[in-house]
């Protein structure tokens, strides 16, 4: 699943590059997109499966600079009864690799305040976005 981003000028630190925690913001953006598109609300709506953030790592690898565009692939590295992984790649304008990065999420029951099996809709639509 391809979500494309723009460099905000907000996102830049005193040396001119993109500052390391705006590239959480831009996972963080590719992953509730996913999460809506798969069925996983990201608005703790009482009646329907959300989700936390267990872990979240990201690893640097050029600079990116403003102006520009990145664009996150994500992807479903793997699924268990109540967790799932997704991992990222962003990449710039030209192309370049910029930062890789996963996350361990947990679906997560809001009105119970409880982890939960994931729904199989979800499961097959996450499995649906690898394909």
């Amino acid at each position: 699943m391809k979500h494309s981003i723009r460099i905000d000028w907000a996102d830049l630190d005193l040396f001119g590059h993109v500052n390391n925690v705006a590239f959480f913001k831009y996972m963080q953006a590719a992953r509730v997109s996913f999460c809506e598109h798969v069925g996983l609300t990201s608005l703790n709506e009482p009646s329907r499966a959300g989700f936390m953030v267990a872990s979240s790592q990201c690893r640097f690898k050029k600079p990116l600079h403003y102006p520009g565009e990145i664009t996150v692939l994500v992807k479903v590295d793997w699924i268990k009864n109540t967790s799932f992984q997704l991992s990222y790649q962003l990449f710039n304008q030209q192309g370049d690799l910029n930062a890789e990065g996963e996350d361990v999420l947990v679906v997560f029951d809001y009105a119970a305040k409880t982890k939960t099996t994931i729904p199989e809709a979800v499961r097959e639509a996450m499995l649906a976005v690898n394909r």
